[in-house]
């Protein structure tokens, strides 16, 4: 067995306000204010669940739904880039329709309850050619990101057509808009003019007039009628950061492509295991600078907040890797434990890159020319990935509990930050803990790396002379690979919750009682340790011990549910999923009250509906709790009941099942056409093209024209063909694999001018062609 020992004695939390000259209410006199730790709602602490999804990068007839899909996965702010040279690629043509709807965007939001932060430039990145900027402002006379006078009349162009399409959607008219961030990476990262791409690669610069510079741009979008409670900057990389005037942002990635490209990297070497999943306190003036993290004021002074959490990577040509979608919520876990109060993820969901008006492509010359997909939590076509569903359950928690979380300081064992990204072996542990009273975080995750399991490990929080053994009998085991959150010394009313080995998710009143849902990650069963002073009855799954002063309870996938009854007569019930359940929990209002589902398709509540897509599954099953007041109705006829359990009712249905088998013509091993029929497109919310290849890259063409394309890296390549569906319907579509040369050189053995590029080995195949339906189903009558 081996102990270790953590002392909470120093567990206070200093929160104070007024640093920040940051603050706004809406017309029904809501603010939003800061304290130095986190943002606080209505004079509440607020913790922001943030996603990036960028509305240019996307069908706008799809918009709605997926903003919905963020919001069923606890996502309360979305952020959005506003991409210059989505808007203004011609000099004077602004466009603001179809897929560029800034404002329809941010509305759809609204309408769902999902506040806005818009990035608004002028630079971006965000893997955009030029990093955003339009290619006519190259030709312009002036130095670009820095205080030029014509740059900045420029600059007062763009932030002026913005600054009218948000007009009546800021928090202060009563909409959705909180936040801006202006410019990004600024003094630190820049972006290749596209146009001189293997010629002279110029660059544009990374900036100039440091944090004179973002006050400048300030005071441009305020002129401009861009007013919101809150401004941010990136923090990183030494960036401009002028504190107090606007919040510096942070973040991390698991996967740095971008490193591939430095001059002596040999593109062969492995990539290294990141410092990102070792724990830190990222807010303590005794520390005020560590990895990824050199602030250029008090840490303490202001909140630590991230805007860019690696909800995944796009592939690097020079690159290429297969993303671990636990990386995500790992690095949630990590960031929570840290002292984050406002977690920020780029991306949260994927995109495609639209076409230039005068360009073919908008990409950065590093990346796929369309696909944006990032490996995000919620995919390029939609798809949930399981990074998304391990979210899910973090951030039920933290917003279900975020006024008690946000109020936790980080406590770390000793030397807990100087443990190597490469020492698989060492425990890595830490609390936030506030009198004595917090959260235990495990990490057993670490990028580019495999954690073997931890067997017989037992923790000690020690307060006040007590010390709190969890287990209090036994040891743990932590599986390879997972990571988890545990509460300790919890308060249900006057009962008293020493600690669980199961992760709290939410909690929701019925039935005249409180229900708490827990789960079990990457286990199947849980420990509950109560006091039995404050318990007056308990009852159901398996009570183990019930010595001295302490209950302990077991439960999992047999014995999900028990009740209990404090000294004061409040009723509460603890349901235990197992981590395969949790993994199709989901949370939403229906039918005028909050309930829970348990369901391996999306769920998706609406209006006047109840929307579920499943892929490739016809068969549809939905259990809910409280069950509903009326039977929910399928194509106009009541959904059959199911089975259920000790807890949840079940409502079962099928879709017809649909075979979509295109008609396949090879070509040659690297290229076929493919055929479809209108059949094969009706009934099904989406169609996605799986392909499996060996070559460099997939490139899929209608009529000439690329419509999606893919860096190899030995996983299957998928493409939502729906968009797409006349066009493929009436002109066929193309896939093509681009070989992977060897060897290869340039022959320019010619007195005419000719050159030629050969290789030793070329190499390119389709293994496999596959479509796939997503069905949808609506239920009504909810």
């Amino acid at each position: 067995m081996k102990e270790y020992i953590l002392s909470l004695d120093k567990d206070y939390k200093k929160i104070t306000s007024g640093e920040l000259s940051l603050s706004g209410k809406n017309p029904g006199g809501d603010e939003i204010s800061f304290t130095n730790y986190f943002i606080t709602l209505k004079g509440r602490p607020f913790m922001v669940i943030c996603g990036e999804f960028h509305f240019s990068r996307y069908d706008h007839h799809l918009w709605e739904k997926e903003i919905v899909k963020m919001k069923m996965n606890g996502v309360n702010v979305v952020s959005t880039y506003i991409f210059w040279i989505h808007h203004e690629e011609v000099r004077g043509e602004w466009e603001w329709t179809g897929s560029k709807n800034l404002r329809a965007f941010i509305e759809l939001c609204g309408r769902h309850g999902l506040f806005v932060i818009i990035r608004i430039g002028p630079f971006n990145h965000g893997e955009v050619r030029n990093g955003g900027f339009p290619d006519w402002l190259y030709g312009m006379p002036c130095e670009i990101r820095g205080n030029d006078e014509e740059y900045l009349k420029i600059v007062s162009d763009l932030y002026g057509e913005i600054g009218r399409q948000v007009q009546g959607l800021l928090y202060k008219d009563g909409g959705p808009v909180i936040g801006t961030q202006l410019e990004n990476e600024h003094n630190h990262s820049a972006a290749l003019w596209a146009h001189t791409a293997g010629v002279n690669e110029k660059w544009c610069p990374t900036g100039s007039d440091g944090e004179e510079h973002l006050l400048r741009l300030k005071q441009i979008a305020l002129a401009s009628g861009i007013d919101t409670p809150l401004f941010t900057c990136t923090g990183w990389g030494g960036a401009s950061t002028p504190a107090g005037e606007m919040l510096p942002l942070w973040g991390g990635y698991a996967y740095w492509p971008w490193i591939y490209y430095e001059k002596d990297r040999d593109p062969g070497e492995e990539h290294p295991a990141t410092p990102e999943y070792i724990f830190r306190d990222k807010h303590n003036n005794s520390i005020p600078e560590s990895y990824n993290f050199k602030p250029k004021y008090r840490p303490e002074d202001y909140p630590y907040a991230c805007c860019e959490m690696g909800g995944g990577m796009t592939q690097f040509y020079k690159h290429r890797f297969v993303f671990d979608y636990n990386s995500v919520p790992a690095m949630t876990l990590v960031k929570a434990a840290e002292g984050c109060n406002f977690l920020g993820y780029y991306m949260f969901h994927g995109g495609s890159n639209p076409p230039g008006k005068t360009i073919p492509h908008t990409n950065d010359k590093a990346t796929p020319c369309i696909s944006y997909d990032f490996d995000a939590m919620v995919g390029e076509f939609g798809q949930i990935r399981e990074s998304y569903r391990r979210t899910k359950l973090q951030h039920y928690f933290f917003t279900t509990f975020g006024e008690q979380f946000c109020k936790t300081g980080t406590i770390l064992p000793e030397n807990a930050s100087a443990i190597s990204p490469d020492d698989c072996q060492t425990l890595r542990y830490a609390c936030r803990s506030a009198e004595g009273a917090g959260f235990l975080f495990i990490n057993n995750f670490q990028d580019h790396r495999e954690m073997p399991a931890k067997k017989d490990v037992l923790i000690v929080l020690q307060r006040e002379g007590e010390a709190l053994k969890i287990p209090s009998r036994g040891t743990l085991s932590i599986p390879k690979d997972s990571f988890c959150l545990y509460p300790f010394h919890f308060s249900f009313g006057r009962a008293h919750l020493n600690y669980a080995t199961a992760q709290l998710i939410t909690k929701m009143e019925a039935q005249g009682k409180e229900y708490y849902f827990f789960c079990t990650p990457f286990t199947d069963s849980a420990e509950y340790s109560f006091r039995a002073e404050g318990i007056s009855r308990i009852s159901g799954s398996r009570i183990v011990s019930t010595e001295g002063d302490e209950i302990i309870v077991t439960a999992g996938r047999e014995n999900p549910l028990f009740e209990f009854e404090d000294e004061g007569g409040n009723c509460f019930a603890v349901y235990t999923l197992s981590d395969e359940e949790s993994l199709n929990f989901w949370k939403a209002r229906v039918q005028g009250r909050e309930r829970v589902f348990l369901s391996g398709t999306t769920v998706m509540p609406f209006e006047d509906h109840l929307k579920l897509e499943s892929e490739n599954n016809p068969s549809f099953s939905l259990k809910v709790f409280p069950d509903f007041q009326r039977i929910p109705e399928y194509c106009g006829t009541p959904v059959t009941v199911g089975k259920g359990d000790t807890l949840f009712s079940e409502y079962v249905f099928a879709a017809e099942k649909k075979e979509i088998t295109p008609a396949v013509r090879r070509l040659s091993p690297d290229r076929a056409v493919l055929t479809f029929t209108q059949e094969m497109f009706t009934g099904v919310e989406e169609v996605l093209l799986k392909i499996r290849y060996r070559g460099d890259m997939g490139q899929a063409y209608i009529d000439g024209k690329l419509i999606h394309d893919n860096f190899g890296n030995g996983t299957e390549w998928v493409i939502g063909l729906t968009g797409h569906r006349n066009d493929i319907l009436e002109k066929g579509l193309l896939i093509y694999i681009s070989p992977l040369q060897t060897g290869f050189r340039i022959n320019s053995q010619s007195v005419m001018a000719g050159w030629s590029r050969e290789a030793d080995e070329s190499l390119g195949e389709i293994l496999s062609i596959e479509a796939i339906p997503v069905y949808s189903s609506e239920l009504h009558n909810v």
